[in-house]
Protein backbone atom coordinates (compact mmCIF):
# COMPACT_ATOMS: atom_id res chain seq x y z
CA UNK A 1 0.00 0.00 0.00
CA UNK A 2 1.33 3.42 -1.00
CA UNK A 3 2.16 5.86 1.82
CA UNK A 4 0.02 9.02 1.74
CA UNK A 5 2.38 11.91 2.60
CA UNK A 6 -0.63 14.19 3.04
CA UNK A 7 -2.57 12.10 5.55
CA UNK A 8 -0.71 9.10 6.96
CA UNK A 9 0.97 9.51 10.37
CA UNK A 10 4.69 10.21 10.11
CA UNK A 11 7.20 9.07 12.72
CA UNK A 12 10.98 8.76 12.84
CA UNK A 13 10.84 5.25 11.32
CA UNK A 14 8.77 6.31 8.29
CA UNK A 15 10.80 5.40 5.21
CA UNK A 16 11.31 8.06 2.54
CA UNK A 17 10.28 6.40 -0.72
CA UNK A 18 9.83 7.36 -4.35
CA UNK A 19 6.39 8.81 -3.56
CA UNK A 20 7.80 11.31 -1.01
CA UNK A 21 6.31 14.82 -1.15
CA UNK A 22 7.09 17.98 0.87
CA UNK A 23 3.60 18.29 2.38
CA UNK A 24 2.18 20.19 5.32
CA UNK A 25 2.07 16.84 7.12
CA UNK A 26 5.85 16.47 6.60
CA UNK A 27 6.39 20.09 7.68
CA UNK A 28 4.43 19.45 10.92
CA UNK A 29 6.51 16.36 11.67
CA UNK A 30 9.83 18.11 10.99
CA UNK A 31 8.81 21.17 13.00
CA UNK A 32 7.98 18.88 15.93
CA UNK A 33 11.39 17.17 15.61
CA UNK A 34 13.57 20.16 14.68
CA UNK A 35 11.83 23.09 16.36
CA UNK A 36 9.92 26.14 15.22
CA UNK A 37 12.84 27.38 13.12
CA UNK A 38 12.50 24.46 10.71
CA UNK A 39 12.09 25.40 7.06
CA UNK A 40 12.66 23.70 3.74
CA UNK A 41 15.29 24.98 1.35
CA UNK A 42 16.08 23.72 -2.14
CA UNK A 43 19.29 21.91 -1.30
CA UNK A 44 17.70 20.13 1.67
CA UNK A 45 14.67 19.11 -0.41
CA UNK A 46 17.02 17.76 -3.10
CA UNK A 47 18.93 15.76 -0.47
CA UNK A 48 15.67 14.23 0.81
CA UNK A 49 14.64 13.22 -2.72
CA UNK A 50 18.13 12.01 -3.74
CA UNK A 51 17.07 8.36 -3.74
CA UNK A 52 19.49 7.32 -1.01
CA UNK A 53 17.71 5.14 1.59
CA UNK A 54 16.65 7.13 4.64
CA UNK A 55 13.85 7.48 7.14
CA UNK A 56 12.22 10.61 8.53
CA UNK A 57 14.28 10.42 11.73
CA UNK A 58 17.43 10.65 9.61
CA UNK A 59 15.90 13.56 7.69
CA UNK A 60 15.25 15.45 10.94
CA UNK A 61 18.72 14.62 12.28
CA UNK A 62 20.35 15.86 9.06
CA UNK A 63 18.48 19.19 9.20
CA UNK A 64 19.65 19.68 12.79
CA UNK A 65 23.23 18.66 11.88
CA UNK A 66 23.31 21.11 8.96
CA UNK A 67 22.12 23.97 11.18
CA UNK A 68 24.84 23.25 13.75
CA UNK A 69 27.50 23.21 11.02
CA UNK A 70 26.22 26.49 9.52
CA UNK A 71 26.06 28.19 12.92
CA UNK A 72 29.64 27.15 13.63
CA UNK A 73 31.02 28.61 10.40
Amino acid sequence: MKFDWHRDPINRATEVDATYRNTQNVRRFLTSECGETFKFDRSFMAWIKSGAPKNMGEVADEWIRLRKVNVGT
